[in-house]
Order: structure tokens, then C-alpha cells, then sequence
């Protein structure tokens, strides 16, 4: 595979390169990821981003035009789907690119703590400040900020953040001089902004202000033809890796990878990539090293009123995920049923009972239920929200 290198100056950003394959059908298609994604931060999401399928061919001609603006760009998707990447790519392909590149997790941080994280801070602006900090506005001066979940900013931080896009400065808490920054501004989230905004949770004026170019990257389910790409991708990564010489896919892998939904998207296929050349024999992946959960091929949840049926292998997984999101306007105590009745049922169906993948299947729920905010979500299950972070890992939700 052929590896065009983007020059980027930054330490964070100068790992990522732009690399070039030939497809099934002979023709190329762009790919970015990082050299060494194991030195990422833990805001990657995934590590590769293909521009294979007809729709990514489109985003990527997208980028191509909008990059060299200085407009505020808003990357939209799910989890995994690649969006650092994405603005990483952006910013290498920018007039920014040998300049500074600091990705920030907006959900990081507690309320408290956000202010002076984004601002920076003066000395003796609060107990224990020895001395003036920077914040990461100051730090990526010149070059590009990245916002990731910029969703889950507080209303009062919201305010604070749009003046700084307004006015071009910030002012360090515990300072009465405004600095001036410039900065190109890059954000992302995997929620409905607008929705949020209809409920009051983000203001429709800052909402507007980052929304001059919107960067929507769909799931890797409504781009199938990403798929066979970046599983070849991560094949030749974690073969080399794990020192296994040359590794191919079954015909009936490469089925179940093309049929599989993919809810955590590119980076639950590293994932699974992953763990199928770590039990595959033979120098030979086949459908069963793939360990594809069934969980999330269940067809929709019943209505509330209909009885619960009893369930087959996938089934299962989706009752009790319904159950652990509660129907819109049912109690708690009919959440609770329809959960037990499901627990049940799967017990009696005599099928083996992988605990550990039905208790990532609940917080994957609760998750998706909670418009993927982890504050909210710690809240719901009454867990704190490092125990929370621990189990969202562990269920492929984030990194």
C-alpha cells in the first residue's frame, strides 16, 4: 500500500498520513489513519477512515473544497465513525496544516473545571493556582481547535464559547485583558444539535454559528462499500503486528462483515479484526473467528401492549435493550417487568448466556437512551461515571 504523507508541525497531528490502496475493482481509493494509532489519545475514536464508498467519495470531494476556508466546521456522527480523523484531515489539508492541531473532549471535563481549561487561567484566580496557564484557545493559536461532544458543554460555558468565536479573544479566568487568538474552530458531536436545541439544551445562536459548513459522516452500515477497504486495512496493520505473515479472509467472513450492522462502526471492526487474526487458524479468517454479536440484529421491539414472545438467539438481546431504554411515557415498573420477563424467557430458550455481553448490552442501552451524554447516562444506571467510562470501553461505545 502506497503511504502519501501529510506534513502536518504538530507532534498529535504529524501521525497521521493519507494512504492510497487498490479496491476489488482496481480502482483506489483514499484512506486516512493514523501510523501508529496506539499513541493516540483516548478522544480517537477510530483509528482509519476509507473514502471507498460512493457516499465518502462525496464527503471526501466535500472536504477537498471546504478545507482550505477558514470556516467553523461541524462534524457529525456516531460514535466510531471517525470524526477526529476527519477533522485531523481537514486541518492537513488546510492553509493551518503546518501549524498547531489540539484535539479537545468537551465531555472530559467536569463544569467546574471547563472555564479554565478552554480559557486558562491567571495566578491566584482560584485556591492552588501557583501560577498563569494558558488555556487550549491560547495553545492552538495559529492552528486549528478541535471540540469533540461539544454537545455536552454547559449552557453557561455555551455563552462563553461564543464570544470567543465572536470577538476573537478570550479572557484567562482572574484577568481583566482580553487576549487576542486566532484560531480555526472545529467541532464535533454524536447528537442531534438541533434536537438539543429544541429542548433547551444548546443555544440556538452558538448552534447556528458552528453550523457554517456541516460535515455529516453516516454510519459504516450506510456504507457498505468502506466496509471490504478498511478490513483489509486493519488485516495488514494487526498481522504485522502480531507477527503472522500473510492472512486472508474467508469467503464466509467476508460475508458476515458485509451482512453485520456495525453499532460501533470502524472502530468495533478494528476490533473485531482484531480479535479474529488473534484465533484464526491457518493463516485463514473465517466467519466463526469473527465473534459477531447477534445483540444488534434484532428487528424492532414490540409495541407495549403486545405480549413479549419468547425469544430466539437475537431476540433476546433486543428486549431487553428496550426494557433498558423504557418506552416513552411507561414507569419504571413496567421497564422493570418487561426486563425480567425477558431475562427469563432467554434462560428458559436454553441458549448459552454470555453475562458479560448482556451487561454491555444494558449500558449500551442506557447509552443510546441518554442521547450518548455520559453525565446523564452515570445518572440513570446510579453509577459513577469512571465506572460508567469503564463499561462503555468494554461494550466497543468509546475509547
Amino acid at each position: 500500500m502506497e503511504l502519501l504523507a501529510h506534513n502536518f508541525s504538530s507532534d498529535f497531528a504529524r501521525s497521521a498520513h493519507l494512504a492510497r490502496g487498490a479496491g476489488d475493482d482496481g480502482d483506489s481509493e483514499a484512506l486516512v489513519a493514523f501510523r501508529d494509532p496506539q499513541q493516540m489519545s483516548l478522544l480517537v475514536r477510530a483509528t482509519a477512515f476509507v473514502f471507498a464508498d460512493p457516499r465518502s467519495r462525496q464527503l471526501h470531494e466535500l472536504i477537498e473544497r471546504i478545507a482550505p476556508s477558514e470556516a467553523t466546521v461541524l462534524i457529525t456522527g456516531e460514535t466510531g465513525t471517525g470524526k477526529e480523523l476527519i477533522a485531523r484531515h481537514v486541518h492537513g489539508l488546510s492553509g493551518r496544516a503546518e501549524q498547531t492541531f489540539v484535539a479537545i473532549n468537551c465531555g472530559a471535563f467536569s463544569e467546574s473545571l471547563v472555564e479554565s481549561e478552554l480559557f486558562g487561567y491567571e495566578k491566584g484566580a482560584f485556591t492552588g493556582a501557583q501560577q498563569g496557564k494558558p488555556g487550549w484557545f491560547e495553545t492552538a493559536s495559529g492552528g486549528t481547535l478541535f471540540l469533540d461532544e461539544i454537545g455536552d458543554l454547559p449552557l453557561a460555558m455555551q455563552v462563553k464559547l461564543l464570544r470567543v468565536l465572536q470577538e476573537r479573544e478570550v479572557v484567562r479566568l482572574g484577568a481583566r485583558r482580553a487576549i487576542p487568538i486566532d484560531v480555526r474552530l472545529i467541532a464535533a458531536t454524536n447528537v442531534d444539535l438541533a434536537e438539543a436545541v429544541r429542548a433547551g439544551r444548546f443555544r440556538e445562536d452558538l448552534y447556528y454559528w458552528l453550523q457554517v459548513i456541516g460535515l455529516p459522516l453516516r454510519p459504516l452500515r450506510e456504507r457498505p462499500g468502506d466496509i471490504m477497504p478498511l478490513t483489509r486495512h486493519f488485516m495488514a496493520i494487526y498481522a504485522q503486528r502480531l507477527h503472522l505473515g500473510e492472512v486472508e479472509l474467508g469467503p464466509d467472513a467476508q460475508q458476515a462483515l458485509l451482512a453485520y450492522p456495525w453499532p460501533g462502526n470502524i472502530r468495533e471492526l478494528e476490533n473485531v479484526i482484531h480479535r479474529a487474526l488473534l484465533v484464526c487458524r491457518s493463516g485463514v479468517v473465517r466467519a466463526e473467528d469473527l465473534s459477531l454479536s447477534g445483540w444488534h440484529r434484532a428487528p424492532a421491539p414490540a409495541p407495549a401492549s403486545a405480549p413479549v414472545p419468547v425469544l430466539d438467539t437475537w431476540a433476546g438481546g433486543a428486549d431487553i435493550a428496550y426494557a433498558a431504554h423504557g418506552a416513552a411515557g411507561q414507569d419504571d415498573l413496567l421497564a422493570a417487568e418487561r426486563f425480567a420477563r425477558a431475562w427469563q424467557a432467554l434462560l428458559d430458550s436454553g441458549e448459552a448466556v454470555e453475562f458479560e455481553a448482556m451487561q454491555q448490552e444494558l449500558v449500551r442501552a442506557a447509552w443510546e437512551r441518554n442521547e450518548r451524554n455520559q453525565v446523564r447516562t452515570a445518572k440513570h444506571l446510579n453509577l459513577s461515571r469512571n465506572i460508567l467510562r469503564t463499561f462503555l470501553k468494554k461494550a466497543g461505545a468509546i475509547d
